[in-house]
């Protein structure tokens, strides 16, 4: 059975790709901290400062902003690539799919 997709709702594509964007940003802000606290630790032994302060606060900050920026730009270019498709699929009729 095919089915032809005319429409996106502009929302809800900017709901799913934001979230799924926001999970990803999450672990690539967990690899970033993790790698900024090892630079950070290895840079203070070598500099015999004892504190790396800085490094860890970059860490946590990776965390937090990471998510929200990768969440956020994926929403707004969610919203856009749904409004681009409805655009174009008034012209062609939409994409085709076919479900069992």
């Amino acid at each position: 059975m095919r089915h032809n997709v005319r429409r996106i709702g502009v929302l809800s594509l900017g709901k799913v790709m934001g979230s799924i964007y926001a999970v990803i940003g999450l672990i690539i802000g967990a690899i970033f901290s993790i790698g900024s606290l090892l630079a950070s630790v290895i840079g203070s032994i070598a500099a015999d400062s004892g504190e790396p302060l800085l490094g860890i606060l970059f860490g946590i900050g990776a965390i937090v902003i990471f998510p929200i920026l990768y969440g956020g730009m994926a929403f707004l270019m969610g919203m856009l690539v749904a409004a681009v498709y409805n655009f174009a699929a008034r012209f062609t009729g939409g994409l085709e799919v076919e479900l069992a």
